[in-house]
């Protein structure tokens, strides 16, 4: 038992997941949840029918939509969709105590100023909390089944990076060290963007062949931004970087992957979208990080084709096409 307690803010699949996984490290948990049916469901039958169904929330779990929930939290994990993050983050703000500990689980970025959550929470709030970022490949439901699962905690704080280690480890969940927090983040950015490619590619109907070239092209374009922007290498070929876009290019429960799959099947952005219940981080930030890598000067062709079949209704094929036909460069 840990004695600390933990809110999550965000009751989505990886919220609700993160919030039994710190109880059953022996937190105590508050749940916090902004949609008001979502909250009535969950106070009757304590299972997020939605977003993680068949799944009961321990009745420890205090569920609330109430900002006070916040108050006191030894960790504040943040499990919302990038799109509502700023908006959230204003409303709560007043709750959060000066040195408190923000966990950021979200793996997009503003997709209006392509901010990086760090950024938006430093633009708002200055250096009044203590900010790292967990990240990794890891399905909410196969954390909720105890499938071993290693993921990385960063933060420029070490000691505290240590800390949340030590009370969020568990024998089925593994946190590693990293301090590198915008390599963290873009990895969590741009591996959705590439998983939505690779779920072109399914769509399409081509193979393994298809698949590992995307993914390891996909690799080296992540890194090249991420670098840019002052990550290390080494964080990129760890698990917030290959290991999560490993998992979100080829899993069968990867949103984006399937948004890609649907793509390639001919389908349209507002057809496939319209139909979802739960958000795909990659076709927001796709918008965010064409215009980002294009005001920097970074290459990064799979992520401009990927834009182009979103927001300019390019035609798939077509965007294969020419992402081999591009001119011959050495690797």
């Amino acid at each position: 038992m840990t004695g600390k307690l933990t809110t999550v803010v965000g009751a989505g699949s990886w919220g609700t997941a993160l919030a039994i996984h710190a109880a059953r490290c022996g937190h105590s948990v508050r749940l916090w949840v902004r949609n008001q049916d979502s909250l009535q469901g969950l106070l009757q039958t304590r299972i997020n029918e939605t977003y993680l169904p068949g799944v009961r929330l321990p009745e420890s779990i205090e569920i609330s939509s109430d900002p006070s929930c916040l108050d006191g939290a030894d960790y504040t994990v943040w499990a919302i969709p990038s799109l509502y993050f700023r908006d959230t983050f204003e409303r709560l703000l007043p709750g959060l105590r000066d040195g408190a500990v923000l966990i950021s689980a979200i793996k997009g970025m503003e997709s209006e100023t392509s901010l990086r959550i760090s950024e938006i929470v430093r633009k708002l709030s200055g250096n009044r909390f203590i900010f790292s970022v967990l990240s990794g490949p890891s399905f909410a439901k196969e954390v909720v089944q105890e499938h071993p699962t290693a993921v990385v905690i960063g933060t420029a704080n070490e000691r505290i990076g240590k800390q949340i280690q030590n009370d969020f480890r568990s024998p089925y969940f593994r946190l590693y060290y990293n301090d590198d927090v915008v390599g963290i983040e873009i990895g969590g950015c741009v591996k959705n963007i590439i998983a939505i490619a690779a779920g072109v590619v399914t769509g399409l109907g081509y193979g393994y062949n298809t698949t590992a070239g995307l993914i390891t092209r996909g690799l080296a374009e992540l890194s090249r931004l991420a670098v840019h922007l002052g990550a290390k290498p080494s964080t990129l070929a760890g698990l917030a970087g290959l290991g999560d876009l490993i998992l979100t290019c080829t899993g069968h429960l990867s949103r984006n992957r399937q948004v890609g799959v649907e793509l390639g099947k001919g389908k349209t952005i507002q057809q496939i979208t319209g139909q979802m219940k739960m958000i795909a981080e990659g076709v927001c930030t796709t918008e965010a990080i064409y215009r980002l890598s294009t005001k920097l000067g970074v290459s990064m062709p799979i992520t401009e084709q990927v834009y182009k079949l979103i927001y300019e209704n390019r035609e798939p094929r077509a965007a294969i096409l020419e992402l081999m036909s591009r001119e011959l460069s050495k690797e």
